[in-house]
């Protein structure tokens, strides 16, 4: 099995409830966004796969958050607040139906809201 790992970053602000109290206040954060895929065999130029094909991907989603109030995005909304886990979650689910088709599957999704705390989703 071979893993290929690409890093992203975006901007954007939340707001969550029933956490600490300073979390419930509107703040936002610089995430870095890591995304490892995983494919079992190598093509005739000896990859899984171009990560220029992932990182495309990951720039479409990532667009779709950037600069955003993430309370306010349709997938956000009632039951899946925009913590940090949710935005890995998000971000593996939507990257699995772009490479449905492709070689390689999601291993995981890390969001990190700061250099020292991450969350991470294994789909």
């Amino acid at each position: 099995m071979y893993e290929l790992k690409i890093v992203t970053r975006f901007a954007a602000a939340h707001q969550l409830r029933m956490v600490a109290s300073k979390c419930e206040n509107l703040h936002g954060h610089n995430w870095k966004i890591e995304v490892c895929v995983h494919g079992k065999t190598l093509d005739q130029s000896g990859v899984v796969m171009d990560f220029g094909v992932i990182k495309a991907h990951v720039r479409e989603i990532i667009q779709r958050l950037d600069h955003c109030f993430l309370n306010e995005l349709e997938w956000f909304g009632g039951q899946q607040p925009p913590s940090s886990e949710n935005i890995a979650r998000f971000i593996a689910e939507q990257l699995a139906e772009q490479l449905a088709d492709a070689p390689v599957q999601v291993a995981s999704v890390s969001a990190w809201e700061s250099d020292d705390a991450c969350a991470t989703y294994f789909p």
